[in-house]
């Protein structure tokens, strides 16, 4: 990918690990000035390091519409112009799967809130400003459950990224016409976290032959792999794609 985003202000939620810290490495790289949000702070502070001058990071809650309100302002304010935001915080929040039956309110409630609601607070966050340039790119990581069951087995992750996937469309049809493309990518199978390589590693030598001869490449993912697909679907190239989902999968 030689996309170049010099100049470009570049906005990355869940960037203390994983997903997140590659792809706002990846927009750095490539000339952007990258502001990244978490809500674990060590890790937080471990990417912005990586990131270098280039990197600005802040503690937010992104279920919190306030929290992520100042955290956009505080972008805008210092560079004068939002330019892409990537939607990749969530997670299963340290659930596991259960019976439908046994699912708490506060644990359903909280996994969509991290998923898709806080989807909508930052979307909101930055729409006025990508309007007022008449041009942005808004891409959501929506991962594998919109492309069938979800491996994870929790109601609440499949539910919201399915629902993140009718945000996105939604999204690009009325942002559209200001110029702002609204697109998402869906990862496969990716060692992004100790959650994933865990539930991996618990799987078995054949349960993990068979998982791979499903995949047409017969490889698992990098995060590598998600971030030069968010960075297209970011890119000038990708200025008439809007309210696509991308599947980053190896071939399913």
């Amino acid at each position: 990918m030689s996309a170049d985003f010099a100049g470009r202000t570049v906005l990355v939620t869940g960037a203390a690990h994983g997903f997140g810290r590659v792809i706002a490495g990846a927009f750095a790289t490539r000339g952007a000035t990258v502001f990244v949000c978490d809500v674990v702070e060590g890790e937080l502070a471990e990417t912005v390091a990586i990131l270098g001058d280039r990197g600005h990071g802040m503690v937010v809650d992104v279920t919190n519409r306030k929290a992520v309100g100042r955290w956009v302002e505080e972008a805008e304010r210092y560079t004068g112009r939002l330019d892409v935001l990537v939607n990749n915080a969530g997670g299963v929040l340290g659930q596991i799967a259960r019976p439908v039956e046994e699912v708490a309110t506060l644990e359903w409630e909280g996994v969509v809130a991290a998923n898709q609601t806080a989807a909508f607070w930052t979307s909101q966050a930055v729409a006025p400003a990508m309007k007022r340039a008449g041009a942005g790119r808004i891409v959501n990581v929506a991962g594998s459950p919109v492309l069938g069951p979800d491996p994870t087995g929790i109601q609440a992750h499949a539910s919201a990224k399915a629902g993140l996937v009718g945000l996105t469309r939604q999204l690009a049809h009325e942002l559209g016409p200001f110029g702002i493309t609204v697109n998402a990518v869906a990862p496969g199978l990716v060692l992004s976290n100790d959650a994933v390589r865990s539930l991996w590693e618990g799987l078995g030598h054949d349960a993990q032959q068979d998982r791979l001869s499903g995949i047409a490449l017969r490889r698992l993912g990098t995060p590598a792999d998600v971030a030069h697909a968010v960075l297209f679907l970011a890119s000038e190239q990708a200025g008439w794609i809007s309210g696509a989902v991308l599947p980053v999968d190896g071939g399913r």
